[in-house]
């Protein structure tokens, strides 16, 4: 099991940057490949970043080249650094913890953190 809180959303302006944080607890944090993803109202719940266990990291077409996924083991906690945020990065934004085992696959989810982009 592993539980996951996230942190760092809030309002900001087109243009502005936030970072989020996620803190785990619960099991080894170093073994769970990480994710964000993010839900605005009335749509699915998208992937925005990962960053495996290993430390290799795949972004959404959309969000490339603005926002950095990134992990401290040390510290049992993922971050997404979000630039230059324009007002379609409006959602909920939820932390994903994964394994994958012999015995099956985990998900674990964190309860999510708005982020708001509005002047």
């Amino acid at each position: 099991q592993v539980q996951l809180v996230e942190s760092g959303g809030g309002l900001v302006q087109p243009g502005g940057s936030l970072r989020l944080s996620c803190a785990a607890s619960g099991s080894i944090f170093s073994i769970y490949d990480m994710g964000w993803y993010r839900q605005a109202p009335g749509k699915q719940r998208d992937m925005v970043a990962r960053i495996t266990s290993g430390g290799r990291t795949t972004y959404a077409d959309s969000v490339k080249g603005r926002f950095t996924i990134s992990r401290d083991n040390a510290k049992n906690t993922v971050y997404l650094q979000m630039n230059s945020l324009k007002p379609e990065d409006t959602a909920v934004y939820y932390c994903d913890a994964h394994r994958t085992t012999v015995g099956g696959s985990y998900d674990y989810w964190g309860q999510g953190t708005q982020v708001t982009v509005s002047s």
